[in-house]
C-alpha cells in the first residue's frame, strides 16, 4: 500500500488541535495569574470554570463566523441566485444593469445619444446590447452570461439565415472589448447599418 492514500491533515485533527491550544493557553494563563498575584489567586481554577470559558470561547467565535456568514450572504446573494438559474440574465459593460432589463428601443436611443456625444464606443456597444436583447425577446438566443461572441456567431449560423449583419456587430464588439483600437464613427455607421438590416427583416 502506497503512503499517497494516507491522509496528512483533516479539519477534524486540526480543530482537536486547535481546542488543546486553547485549553493550555486558558492553563498557562491560570498559571502566570497565579504567579503574579499568590495572594489574590485562591488556587487552581477548577475544571468546571475552564469548561465554562472553553464553552464561551466557542459560542464567541460562532456568533462571530454566523454575523460574518450573513454578511457575506447579504452581499453576494444576488450572484449565487443569478448562478443557480444559469446565468439567465447577462450584465452589460457597467455592470449593474442586467441586459434584460431594458428594451431592444432603449439601448437605441442610448446608442444615438451616445453617437451624437461622439462617444462612438459607447454607441457601438449599445447596438451590440440592443441585438442581444432583440435575440433574446424573440427566443432565437436566451440570455446567458456566460456566452461569448464566438457562441453567439456559432448559434447565430444555425438558426438564422444572413448572419453578416450580426458578424459586423459582435467582431465590433469584440475589438471594443478586447483590442485597443478606435472606434470612429465610420465604424458606428457599420454598425448602425447593420443593425437596420436585422430589424428590417
Amino acid at each position: 500500500m502506497s503512503t499517497d492514500t494516507f491522509e496528512t491533515t483533516s479539519w477534524s485533527w486540526q480543530l482537536s488541535q486547535f481546542q488543546q491550544q486553547v485549553g493550555e493557553w486558558l492553563e498557562y494563563q491560570s498559571y502566570r495569574f497565579q504567579q503574579v498575584l499568590p495572594e489574590l489567586s485562591p488556587g487552581p481554577i477548577s475544571p468546571w470554570l475552564v469548561d465554562l470559558l472553553k464553552f464561551l470561547f466557542w459560542l464567541v467565535l460562532g456568533l462571530f463566523l454566523v454575523v460574518v456568514g450573513w454578511r457575506l450572504w447579504r452581499e453576494f446573494s444576488p450572484y449565487v441566485y443569478s448562478w443557480l438559474a444559469g446565468g439567465g440574465n447577462s450584465y452589460n459593460s457597467g455592470g449593474k444593469t442586467h441586459v434584460s432589463d431594458l428594451s431592444v428601443a432603449v439601448w437605441w436611443e442610448r446608442s444615438q445619444a451616445l453617437y451624437h456625444q461622439g462617444n462612438y464606443r459607447e454607441a457601438c456597444r449599445c447596438l451590440y446590447s440592443a441585438i442581444l436583447q432583440h435575440l433574446h425577446d424573440t427566443q432565437v438566443i436566451p440570455h446567458q452570461f456566460s456566452r461569448t461572441d464566438g457562441e453567439y456567431l456559432q448559434l447565430l449560423r444555425s438558426s438564422v439565415t444572413s448572419i453578416q449583419p450580426y458578424e459586423t456587430l459582435i467582431t465590433t464588439h469584440e475589438r471594443l472589448c478586447f483590442g485597443n483600437a478606435e472606434i470612429l464613427p465610420e465604424n458606428y455607421q457599420q454598425c448602425q447599418q447593420a443593425y437596420r438590416e436585422i430589424f428590417q427583416k
